[in-house]
């Protein structure tokens, strides 16, 4: 899987890098919250997720990441 960042105006959506690649591939857009600029992705660790996930109730965090994959798959094939 690759990860491009982008944002997101007035119905245009601008890259900030296009993958180089011969391959059609399907796409998954998704609009965060705060913008992606600033979230320190290169700071961020093992460390600091487990801090930000020390309150997380759900019985895991990885099931529940594959529970929500499975459902946007199945409302894609759908």
């Amino acid at each position: 899987m690759t990860i491009v960042s982008g944002k997101y105006f007035n119905g245009q959506i601008t890259l900030d890098k296009f993958p180089v690649t011969d391959k059609t591939f399907s796409v998954s857009i998704s609009f965060l919250e705060e913008p992606f600029s600033s979230l320190r992705l290169e700071a961020f660790g093992f460390l600091e997720s487990q801090e930000l996930l020390k309150n997380y109730k759900a019985p895991s965090f990885a099931d529940e990441v594959i529970k929500e994959r499975r459902s946007s798959l199945l409302t894609i094939l759908l």
